[in-house]
């Protein structure tokens, strides 16, 4: 019995192993999931538990314990809102013109005897230029000068035998006739003496020389150029709208591209009475001194004509925001923050817009910086960088 036992059990236990044997590397990997899944979570729940601690104020140890606060202010840049001139400034294009212009011709056909001056003289008014062959008008004016001398001695004589009633006096009459002829002949031969003899009508300065000694010329043949610049005179046309605000006397500035750095003052010496139909313009003309003989007829100019020029409060152009049809600004207050402020805006010129209300003299306005702020935001204002 003991032996029959004995063998059973022992069956019993081989069945056991040889069950258990194969089940033994299933458990060990479920064993190993189970282990990492824990170490997984272990780790994210730390992980967020250390993020919670570092969000909360003073929590953990890693900050200064006394290090100064963050300064949350908006930096920027000032302006101080004050008066500045304003005008409406009309620019056109003009030609510069002399004051006095001439060519010089001949009136009569002729040789040119004698050439009295060089390219670009100044001459004054009067002064002979050319001189043409005159020789038989010489002999005729010497001819007419003893004839109107003779006439006059026999006028005399007669107007004693008058006066001694031995001749009529019709015939002293007769005489005097005979005298005012010789001249009226005389006068003529002047005349056309005069006509060979080339004068500058007015003081400038001669432009270059035409013809030659020798040269035969003919009524109409130009001699040279002459020019007054002393006064330059520059025509430039305008919108008619501008018609009743220009006037005789307002100040206009020119500028040539042959003087880059200068600037032409001058005045508006004539308004066309008449407006173009076909542009809607009318046309001013300005006169410019030129002492120095810089401007040259032929030049063109650009003219600016200031309109209406004032005093008015201005702030710059990159203080001022747009929206729809308003315009906004902010103001500086005394307790650091800024207050937006409805503005009313008027001319504008380079880095500048007129305000015509909304703001005093004196008051700051944000410049820089001003797509970072809002109504209320409080600011930290740059040293040294107010306009």
């Amino acid at each position: 019995m003991q032996h029959r036992h004995h063998a059973g059990r022992r069956r019993v236990e081989d069945r056991v192993i040889q069950s258990a044997r194969p089940q033994a590397p299933c458990q060990g990997r479920s064993v190993l999931k189970t282990i990492v899944a824990l170490l997984v979570v272990v780790i994210f729940a730390g992980g967020g538990l250390w993020f919670w601690s570092a969000q909360e104020p003073g929590a953990g140890n890693a900050a200064p314990a006394a290090g100064p606060a963050a300064d949350r202010r908006i930096p920027v840049r000032l302006a101080v809102v004050e008066p500045r001139r304003f005008e409406t400034v009309l620019e056109s294009l003009g030609t510069a013109q002399a004051n006095e212009s001439v060519i010089l011709t001949a009136t009569v056909t002729a040789t040119v005897a004698e050439i009295a001056f060089r390219d670009g003289d100044e001459v004054e008014a009067g002064q002979i230029l050319v001189r043409l062959a005159s020789a038989e008008e010489l002999a005729d004016q010497r001819e007419a000068q003893v004839t109107l001398t003779e006439q006059r001695r026999e006028l005399n004589r007669i107007r004693g035998l008058v006066a001694d009633n031995i001749v009529p006096r019709q015939q002293l009459d007769q005489q005097r006739s005979r005298v005012d002829e010789a001249e009226a002949r005389l006068a003529a031969v002047a005349a056309r003496l005069s006509d060979r003899v080339i004068r500058a009508p007015f003081s400038g300065v001669l432009g270059l020389r035409q013809v030659s000694t020798g040269t035969l010329v003919t009524p109409g043949t130009a001699i040279a150029e002459l020019d007054d610049i002393s006064v330059i005179k520059v025509d430039f046309t305008l919108s008619e709208r501008f018609a009743g605000s220009v006037r005789r006397g307002m100040p206009i500035e020119a500028r040539s591209v042959a003087f880059r750095d200068r600037v032409f003052a001058g005045e508006v010496s004539a308004v066309s009475t008449r407006v173009d139909v076909a542009t809607r313009t009318f046309t001013v003309r300005a006169e410019i001194d030129n002492p120095e003989g810089d401007l040259r007829p032929g030049m063109m100019l650009t003219t600016s004509l200031p309109l209406d020029p004032a005093d008015r409060l201005a702030v710059p152009e990159g203080s001022v925001v747009p929206r729809a049809d308003e315009h906004f600004a902010f103001v500086l207050e005394e307790d650091g923050t800024v207050r937006r402020q409805q503005i009313t805006i008027g001319r504008r010129q380079p880095g500048l817009v007129e305000v015509l209300d909304g703001l005093e003299a004196g008051d700051r306005v944000v410049d820089d910086g001003i797509l970072r702020v809002r109504d209320g935001t409080e600011v930290r204002v740059l040293e040294g960088d107010a306009a």
